[in-house]
């Protein structure tokens, strides 16, 4: 296409809604792929919502593996995205509606994001955004 000029992605927002605790198989491909973008030097930031809201409550993701076969928690993939940059946010309706209001969340937290945050990064097209 002449004139087309393709512009680097402002960020990669990723919204977790079916990596619930109880299915630990789902779960590190997220962070995963936070940690690659992060890596890169891209803005990443992960939106909890629904059941995952349960992965930032302490000693939750520290007794999960991915797979029988995995020795590494789940707390450390989590922990490398961070570290990477990632930035992790709580869905502050699916901490009520998980009874998690008011109660304390792992330090790697960032603070509460929903909804209305995620959806700005959804439809600013300078963003990526990936649901798991």
């Amino acid at each position: 296409m002449s004139g087309f000029v393709e512009q680097p992605a402002a960020g990669v927002a990723i919204l977790l809604w079916a990596c619930d605790p109880d299915q630990p198989e789902r779960l590190a491909t997220p962070f995963f792929q936070a940690a690659a973008a992060a890596a890169l030097e891209v803005p990443v930031e992960i939106y909890f919502t629904a059941r995952s809201v349960h992965l930032l409550r302490p000693g939750v993701a520290a007794g999960l593996r991915a797979s029988p076969h995995v020795h590494v928690p789940l707390i450390d993939t989590l922990r490398a995205a961070h570290a990477h940059g990632a930035q992790l946010f709580a869905c502050s309706a699916a901490l009520q509606a998980q009874g998690l209001q008011g109660q304390p969340l792992i330090p790697e937290c960032s603070g509460h994001g929903g909804a209305v945050q995620f959806m700005a990064r959804a439809i600013d097209l300078r963003w990526r955004c990936l649901v798991f």
